[in-house]
């Protein structure tokens, strides 16, 4: 069975901080550069999107010192890896409310989006400030500003935050929680969903194959026999 897009709620880096005695913001840290390498994975097992959900809507509730740092982090992380980014021919999007950010960041945001537009190995869509019920209201009320009164499923995906992305084939959520979080809630209607205990800097290659063959061992009938 074919994975083309691959959706990972990265969750766990806070509890992998406390276990160590270490500050939560060492956890988002080593968060960060655990997302680096599931892309290039995902990039060697020859899948062409993944989406990783970064800071969600949610997360502005948050203390103001952890969401600022989360602000900094991407844009270090962005500068620091725009090389290997190029040479590993990854194209990186954003998905989200953007106008809520801090203009600094959303100008690095939109920076990096048009200077990776032309790679093609693999796209890194970076769910922040991203929320699905958010996403869905959003679709209908710019449907409606353009001039539609009725929606069918077609009418409203057009509308979407990235609307020419295939849905996620699967969804792999860490650290033990159960549940989607406001997560692509249009888009996973009929994903696979993968549950681990692994916190999410732990996460290793091997889960992530450990991942994939559970996936390839499932009958996607999207509502048929």
């Amino acid at each position: 069975m074919s994975l083309t897009h691959l959706a990972v709620i990265m969750d766990g880096n806070g509890r992998w901080a406390k276990k160590r005695g270490l500050p939560r913001i060492e956890g988002h840290r080593r968060g960060a550069q655990k997302a680096e390498q599931i892309i290039e994975w995902c990039a060697e097992l020859g899948i062409k999107y993944v989406t990783l959900y970064t800071f969600s809507t949610e997360n502005w509730r948050r203390p103001p010192e952890e969401v600022n740092f989360l602000f900094a982090l991407l844009r270090q992380m962005l500068y620091e890896k725009f090389n290997r980014m190029m040479e590993q021919n990854v194209r990186i999007r954003f998905c989200g409310t953007m106008e809520q950010l801090p203009q600094e960041v959303v100008q690095v945001c939109r920076d990096f989006e048009e200077k990776t537009k032309s790679n093609e190995r693999i796209q890194a869509i970076l769910a922040f400030n991203y929320g699905g019920r958010r996403e869905i209201i959003d679709a209908i009320n710019n449907g409606i500003k353009n001039g539609l009164r009725t929606f069918n499923e077609d009418d409203l995906r057009k509308f979407l935050y990235l609307p020419d992305l295939p849905d996620p084939d699967l969804v792999i959520r860490t650290s033990g929680e159960m549940r989607i979080s406001n997560f692509l809630l249009w888009q996973i209607a009929y994903s696979e969903l993968y549950f681990t205990e692994t916190l999410w800097p732990d996460f290793s290659k091997e889960d992530l194959l450990k991942a994939i063959e559970d996936f390839e061992k499932r009958q996607r009938r999207f509502g048929g026999l």
